[in-house]
């Protein structure tokens, strides 16, 4: 199991933020977060949002570090990428 972080460089509610991906399935990426303790209602479309000061908990459970554009690169990869819906 290879699940990815990338560093918390995201803007939002006051702190940075993560995102944590999997670059085989969904199923992946939930079951590792759940070991890590992220609740369900983080997960967003095709990753979860991670806040700065839990990136090391994720590295030490195994997440590798990569990119932030190393992230969008292993979704389309791994055909996982799920745009954001704009509606009009």
């Amino acid at each position: 199991m290879t699940v990815y972080i990338d560093p918390p460089a995201w803007p939002g509610h006051g702190r940075l933020w993560s995102h944590l991906v999997s670059d085989v399935s969904y199923d992946e990426l939930h079951l590792f977060a759940a070991d890590l303790g992220v609740p369900p209602r983080a997960f967003e479309r095709d990753h979860y949002d991670l806040p700065s000061h839990r990136y090391a908990d994720a590295v030490r459970a195994g997440a590798v570090e990569v990119s932030s554009r190393e992230v969008v690169r292993l979704l389309y990869g791994a055909g996982l990428r799920r745009r954001k819906y704009i509606g009009r």
